[in-house]
């Protein structure tokens, strides 16, 4: 099932959740929407759900207008941040109730039920009750649940919130195989952009209601549209520097650092800017380095695997980046920096849009 968004608005008063959005999620794979809180992530998908009506704009369905269905002739599975599962209900039960509704036989709902349960690893928790169930499993029973009404559309709205950060990882590494076993479309809210990256075929990032880019979350990482979209994505924080264009290079604000940098038009002279540089872009070096800069060693501390230096640069501005564990760099150590070509992104400075 393809779904295709076209010019998605929804109004609350004055207040505009949705601006404009226009978007495909490809059939069979899974679609997060991902986003800073209050983007309009979970506005988009109960619009698609049929939950909220759009205000704007219309919703297909493989082509076909879904824009005025209610949410129980759509074909979509919904589940909650709180799962909402029947606390009266065993799991079993609760899977079963939806296959009930549409009053598919006993003995058909009990065997689709076990399947389904099966496929999401719960088939020995089936005679509890949620309150029974970790919060890991009760994820699973309203997935399963989600999947008995045999939906074209599986939507997921933070679905993994609750849980603690270990079962996060398990959890969603669960949802990625669930989704492909099941060959369903599937829609992932989240505002994790680890969590989008590492199980996503394709990432809509979201802002105030905005579309700043559709990718694979590598697309998104490497080229970011702007620099919302470079910020929001990596962890440490992608390093910001504030500078002007002079003869054609980027000069670092409050000193004499020029880093040469490659753009993808011309660069108006004097125009205030941003380069942006992944921390693993950034190569410190102790002794001088003929195209690098002088920078002060601001701290160094663990990150799990990982070293990681805040750097002095120029009067006022930081940056962060990698080093060995074995390197021999002490804070307040005087050293040389220079850049990798990839990771190293120019941004307008008022704007944001991207220059290089």
């Amino acid at each position: 099932m393809q779904i295709t968004i076209e010019h998605l608005t929804k109004r609350f008063g004055d207040t505009v959740a949705v601006n404009d959005l226009s978007v495909c999620m490809e059939s069979g794979k899974l679609t997060a929407l991902l986003g800073p809180s209050g983007c309009g992530k979970s506005t988009v998908l109960n619009m698609i759900s049929g939950i909220l009506p759009a205000t704007e704009g219309k919703i297909l369905f493989d082509g076909n207008d879904v824009t005025a269905l209610p949410p129980e002739k759509r074909g979509v599975g919904l589940v909650f941040q709180n799962y909402a599962l029947y606390p009266h209900m065993t799991a079993l039960q609760n899977i079963c109730f939806p296959m009930e509704i549409k009053r598919v036989p006993k003995k058909e709902r009990l065997e689709r039920a076990h399947q389904l349960a099966e496929m999401v690893h719960i088939t020995p928790y089936l005679g509890r009750k949620p309150a029974q169930l970790s919060g890991g499993q009760q994820q699973r029973v309203a997935i399963a649940r989600a999947l008995a009404k045999e939906p074209q559309v599986l939507l997921l709205d933070e679905p993994l919130s609750n849980l603690d950060a270990k079962l996060r990882v398990e959890m969603r590494e669960e949802i990625r195989r669930i989704q492909r076993e099941a060959g369903i479309t599937t829609i992932f809210v989240t505002h994790d952009q680890e969590e989008a990256s590492s199980i996503a075929d394709k990432v809509i990032l979201l802002k105030e209601g905005v579309l700043q880019q559709q990718a694979t979350a590598r697309g998104l990482y490497d080229e970011p549209a702007n620099l919302f979209a470079a910020d929001f994505l990596g962890a440490p924080p992608i390093n910001k520097l504030r500078g002007v264009v002079k003869n054609g290079a980027f000069l670092l604000e409050g000193s004499d650092i020029s880093i040469p940098v490659k753009a993808r038009g011309a660069l108006q002279e004097g125009a205030a800017v941003v380069l942006a540089v992944r921390a693993e872009s950034v190569c410190v070096h102790t002794q001088a380095q003929a195209l690098g800069f002088e920078a002060k060693i601001g701290a160094r501390y663990s990150i799990g695997k990982d070293e990681l230096v805040v750097l002095q640069a120029g009067e006022n501005q930081q940056m962060r980046g990698f080093v060995s564990g074995s390197d021999e760099i002490r804070e307040g150590q005087i050293c040389t920096v220079t850049l990798k070509e990839r990771g190293v992104l120019l941004f307008e400075g008022q704007s944001g849009d991207r220059g290089a």
